[in-house]
């Protein structure tokens, strides 16, 4: 289950801070961008299906916009992300 991955996720980062976990299920990898400046770590995930229907072309769009702020003394070089 979710809760079952996530828990195994964050017991096996105990020597690692743990900022924030996002669940990005039904994006591909290369849709989801991660940067970190000015003290932010900004994440976008952005994903669009075209379908071919009767009534002609329809489209469906999702996307997530997320903004963390680092940590007083986290630097942001140290900072390190994984999708």
């Amino acid at each position: 289950s979710t809760r079952r991955r996530l828990n195994k996720t964050l017991n096996s980062s105990h020597d690692h801070k743990l900022l924030a976990l996002m669940d990005v299920k039904g994006f591909d990898p290369d849709e989801v961008t991660v940067k970190v400046k000015d003290g932010k770590v900004k994440v976008l995930a952005e994903h669009e299906e075209e379908y071919s229907t009767i009534r002609g072309k329809e489209y469906n769009y999702k996307n997530i916009r997320k903004e963390i702020s680092l940590p007083p003394g986290v630097d942001e070089d140290e900072v390190v992300y994984s999708v």
